[in-house]
């Protein structure tokens, strides 16, 4: 949830901060830090101490009187060593936490005469003991969170000097009345207990300076809170706040504030009186109106309001000038104030989730704006391209539509889409064709239909088609093969802001064929363009009756109304299992094994409730009814081309079709569409940046217009590929029709383009070298075998050499570059790798060879060994094993399998591939990668990925899987409409051989292992105990930085080969989103972990995560 991430950095960063001050403070006391002997037997060295049957013993060494902090943490004790009272007369510091109290040891008594801090945090207690407490009266820092206590000892109150006290995490309902005696508290933690009421006792802590009281049932806060006037932090998250009384306005020390989370409509008037306010979190409330109590708050530095139900920002909010941080996505903010180009110190702008087509003229002066998120709007000005390039991007198309005459570009992304021999083809034609006048007898002129097209596609194909040339309407009409060998391919061009046709042959159209001839489609559109607009189309009317033509319409639209409502209350009923889920209290769901969502965080089940909103808020947008088509019939085709019209100038639907360009970057864009340049297949970097200067862009407006021809789809520049930076890829022609070449399954074909391949080098050596004689018939027999040799290969392994594959694009190719210029790009797709070529090194002369996973047909494994002389060695006994399982209940992304085995190919080595499984090692690991289609209509298909090692090795097994799983997770960012599960399958059924192994939610890869636990249960056996190691990672997956960068080439390639018209915002969104806050706080916790030892780390991580559900 946005509200509850805004501004958690800032927030950790003050928190890091505050720990390293404690540090040195402490580095001036003498520190000892103790850790157990005992404990059972035979336990190795990554045995959990809170788990031992044993309690493990502690020694006290001598001489340790002098010592001032002393840590036992981390242990497991029940009990305190004998003596510490005693030897320890100097003491000030004890540290007690993550071990197995259930009361506070009688010998903390001892200390109390001289004891400053303690720290009995993530224990066991349920009591403290009244002696105990009455005894540390000099304490002055007390931590007891984490724990299970119900109550807290009326004895606190004699704790005259405490100063810090936390009791977060408990199951407290109540505080005692002695509490309002600590006169000298400054700050206090009650977070996440069972208060109902705010505590009264509270009002009379009149130095409390910070207050956290989130994740209680308050409902209310008390008119007298005013009382705490030196408040300045106060967290009321999750309170279940409906109205704050006009008494809070008198807080004027507060400098943060927290309120999200509540259901706060308005604020009160006199809310504006508190002037001193820094920080205000107002997120996941139901305001509908911007809060106009806020505008007066001069010295406001962040304020976020996520996840509300906001139409409009106040022209004011420019009185904001102190303004860092502005949060406002997840609303319904239609536009935004010319105003806000004034708040020029803001550094952090959130607008993703709005409505917001249109951005203020002048919005580049917000230039210190380093966060910046606006993905989920439709935007049209500028163009969504350029707005998820940065301020920086949109100041320069600014600037440049300014100098330059605005141009309109009205043409739109037409993809024809169905099974093989639906009739896209010839339906193409008879609509982007002129129609054919004829003589028939008397000279009377008749309209003759069809034209003559091809009876069937050659693969996939490009046309434009000028629909209403007074309009200057176009139509870039993709027909795209129903054939399988292309569904490979077929997904980079399904793009968003496009007008989707699925062709039906009515003519064998039976109601048992609509899953595979209707909804597998509307699947598959729907999971990579939610939100899609897709028109049904049914040809060959002209061989059905009447009737029969009625009856068969009105199945599909029956089947797609039943399809759609199955899937969509399908969802609502998962979204309503998580919504159950976080009705509970996490401690709550991680105890009880059967409960659904086991385990995993409050923050990881809101993000799965988001998805699944996502899911049901972005259904495919299927017009009606079902359009019959005879292309035999003039008026059927003049009404479908007036209906595809319609849609298509409908700009609620597709409201970038008008949107305007600067006239120069149009005019770069014509030229490399122009002669010479448009025949070839590539231009250099240097050819692109002549013809920029020709559309009159200076330098320092040329990157912007590349850019943006980038990454709208007109053409290809990999910046960040060493092999490719230099080239533009602009021939949108010439690249399809080489990926056709790879994807025709014909045998024979294939063969006579590499015999015309190599007839064409014999001629081109014969001219340059006329004493050489010609190839005689044996020869060239022989040539033929050997050519018929590779063909098999490729067709059976996918196996090619790349000299084989120049014959293939002879027609299409020119140069040697040309051809490792394609390879490249191929690789950089993900269609094929190369099997032989060493990492960053040259082949040395020998061939080299590549492999298209697609084409793999059988289980043969050893077809690469016999190229690279290697063979792979059995598998090992399997200790323990780990997998994870990917489950696709609704559609499996076809292609999917094959471009993840080339994806993977890098972090593996000794593969073999069978069509549906990888056997592979990383390192001396192995790994096994499989896909299972689904066996029936009720089944999903699964993609699981295993691997094994003994238990004490296990983190070798996780090492090599994680790059894996982080590999699939970019892929799937590719298809943000899609419904999957992840799973980690239980090792223990598995090793039993269950064939229905118990499956712990995916989600527990993302958290870090729970604390003070060893073992968790497995539900289908409850007596059974499966170590956490074989459940959670050693540390929590995230996608790492390289993987974001091919999340980002990746989509930019269905950019170009998808969106040859402008787009709009739903894929190029999931490029920002790889980048959250989670990963920036892990990777700053690796960093803390060099500086500090474990336990200030996983404290530091604590108050960091605690940190982000306040945030």
């Amino acid at each position: 949830m946005a509200g509850k991430d805004s501004g958690n950095l800032k927030t950790v960063r003050l928190w890091r901060d505050a720990a390293l001050r404690a540090r040195k403070l402490r580095s001036n006391l003498r520190q000892l830090t103790l850790s157990a002997t005992g404990g059972c037997p035979g336990a190795g060295a990554g045995a959990d101490p809170l788990e031992s049957p044993d309690a493990p013993q502690l020694v006290l060494p001598a001489n340790i009187g002098d010592i001032e902090v002393l840590n036992l943490g981390n242990n497991g004790l029940e009990e305190v060593p004998e003596g510490l009272g005693s030897a320890l007369g100097s003491l000030r510091v004890l540290v007690l936490r993550r071990n197995r109290f259930a009361r506070l040891p009688p010998a903390v008594a001892e200390l109390g005469h001289h004891l400053t801090e303690l720290d009995v945090s993530h224990n066991r207690l349920t009591a403290l003991g009244a002696e105990v407490v009455s005894a540390l009266r000099e304490l002055r820092k007390l931590n007891l969170s984490h724990n299970q206590l119900p109550a807290l000892p009326s004895q606190l109150g004699v704790l005259a000097h405490l100063e810090e006290l936390d009791v977060s995490f408990n199951r407290l309902a109540h505080l005692p009345d002695t509490l309002s005696c600590l006169y000298r508290l400054r700050t206090l933690d009650v977070d996440h207990n069972q208060l109902t009421a705010f505590p009264r006792q509270l009002l009379q802590l009149a130095a409390l300076e910070e207050l956290d009281v989130s994740s209680n049932r308050l409902r209310g806060l008390p008119e007298d809170i005013s009382a705490l006037r030196a408040l300045k932090i106060l967290w009321l998250s999750g309170a279940e706040l409906g109205t704050l009384p006009n008494g809070f306005c008198e807080l004027s020390s507060l400098e943060s504030l927290m309120l999200d989370n509540n259901g706060l409509q308005a604020l009160p008037t006199q809310f504006s009186q508190l002037q001193r306010l820094k920080m205000l979190n107002l997120s996941s409330n139901l305001f509908e109106e911007f809060p106009a109590a806020l505008l007066p708050l001069a010295g406001l530095e962040e304020l976020y309001l996520s996840r509300n139900q906001l139409t409009s920002v106040p022209s004011l909010i420019s009185g904001l000038g102190r303004l860092l941080t502005l949060w406002l996505d997840n609303n319904r903010i239609r536009y935004l104030p010319d105003s806000i180009v004034e708040l020029t110190g803001l550094e952090e702008l959130v607008l993703q989730g709005n409505q917001i087509a249109v951005l203020p003229d002048n919005f580049g002066q917000l230039s210190r704006v380093g966060l910046w998120k606006i993905k989920d709007n439709p935007l049209i000005q500028p163009p969504y391209e350029v707005c998820m390039k940065g301020i920086p991007y949109i100041a320069a198309y600014q600037k440049e539509l300014a100098h330059s005459q605005p141009a309109v570009q009205p043409r739109l992304k037409l993809l024809l889409m169905g099974h093989k021999a639906a009739g896209k083809t010839l339906l193409r034609h008879c609509l982007t064709e002129e129609r054919v006048e004829g003589s028939h007898g008397g000279g009377d002129k008749e309209k003759s239909y069809p034209p003559s097209p091809p009876t069937s596609s050659k693969g996939i194909e490009v046309t434009s088609w000028t629909a209403d040339a007074s309009r200057g309407l176009r139509f870039i009409v993709y027909d795209l093969a129903g054939d399988e060998s292309y569904e490979v391919i077929q997904p980079f061009f399904l793009s968003p802001g496009a007008l989707y046709v699925l062709v039906v042959n009515l003519a064998t159209y039976e109601p048992r064929r609509f899953p595979s001839t209707v909804g597998s489609f509307l699947h598959r559109v729907g999971a990579r363009v939610p939100h899609a607009v897709v028109c049904i189309v049914g040809t060959h009317a002209d061989l059905c009756e009447e009737r029969e033509l009625e009856e068969k319409c009105l199945d599909i639209h029956r089947q797609i109304a039943l399809q759609e409502k199955h899937n969509a209350e399908g969802l609502s009923r998962l979204a309503q299992v998580v919504d159950e889920a976080l009705t509970r209290d996490f401690e709550l769901r991680s105890a009880s094994p059967h409960a659904a969502y086991y385990g995993v965080s409050d923050k990881n089940l809101r993000r799965r409730k988001a998805h699944f909103q996502y899911l049901l808020n972005h259904r495919l947008q299927i017009l009606s009814p079902v359009l019959p088509v005879s292309c035999r019939d003039p008026r059927q085709l003049q009404r479908l081309r007036d209906k595809l019209l319609s849609v298509a100038e409908h700009r609620e639907i597709f409201p970038n079709l008008h949107r305007v360009l600067p006239r120069s970057w149009q005019v770069l864009e014509e030229l490399h569409f122009q002669p010479p340049q448009a025949q070839r297949l590539w231009l250099s970097w240097w050819d692109s940046a002549r013809l920029g200067l020709q559309a009159g862009l200076t330098e320092d407006r040329l990157q912007s217009a590349l850019s943006y021809l980038h990454e709208s789809g007109k053409l290809l520049y990999f910046e960040d590929s060493p092999a490719l930076k230099e080239h533009v890829f602009h021939n949108l022609t010439r690249l399809i029709d080489i990926l056709n070449v790879f994807f025709q399954r014909d045998a024979s074909l294939l063969l006579h383009k590499l015999l015309l391949g190599t007839s064409g080098e014999s001629e081109g050596e014969g001219e340059s070298s006329p004493v050489m004689s010609l190839p005689t018939q044996s020869q060239d027999l022989l040539r033929a075998t050997q050519l018929h040799h590779y063909v098999e290969g490729f067709l059976l392994h996918g196996l090619l050499p790349a000299h084989v594959i120049r014959l293939l694009l002879k027609p299409h190719i020119q140069a040697q570059q040309d051809l490792q210029l394609l390879l490249e790009l191929l690789e950089k797709m993900g269609l094929c790798y190369c099997l032989n070529k060493p990492k960053g090194k040259p082949l040395n002369g020998s061939t080299a060879w590549y492999k298209f996973p697609c084409y793999v047909q059988n289980e043969v494994p050893h077809a690469e060994a016999w190229i690279n002389g290697t063979n792979l060695a059995g598998q090992s006994f399997v200790a323990e094993q780990l997998q994870i399982e990917y489950s696709f209940p609704f559609t499996f992304p076809p292609g999917l399998f094959a471009r993840y085995s080339v994806q993977i190919n890098s972090h593996v080595v000794h593969r073999s591939d069978g069509k549906f499984q990888i056997f592979a090692y990383r390192g001396k690991v192995p790994v096994v990668v499989s896909y299972r289609p689904a066996k029936g209509v009720l089944q999903p298909d699964t993609l699981s990925i295993a691997s094994h090692a003994s238990l004490p090795n296990i983190w070798t097994a996780w090492q090599a899987i994680t790059p894996l799983v982080e590999e699939l997770n970019v892929l799937l960012q590719e298809w943000p409409g899609l419904h999957y599960t992840v799973h980690i399958l239980c090792s223990k059924c598995l090793k039993r051989g269950s064939p229905n192994p118990h499956a712990f939610p995916g989600e527990l890869l993302s958290q870090p292992r729970p604390e003070g636990v060893a073992e968790i249960i497995c539900p289908k056996n409850g007596s059974e105990r499966v170590n956490v190691a074989l459940v959670y990672p050693p540390t929590p997956t995230v996608i790492s930085p390289c993987s974001k960068n091919h999340a980002c080439l990746v989509l930019k390639v269905a950019a170009l080969l998808g969106a040859l018209v402008p787009d709009s915002p739903v894929a190029l969104s999931h490029i920002s989103s790889c980048c959250g806050v989670h990963a920036v706080l892990v990777t700053w916790l690796g960093d803390a972990d060099v500086k500090m030892n474990e336990a200030q780390v996983e404290t530091l991580h604590l108050k960091g995560s605690d940190v982000c559900r306040k945030g």
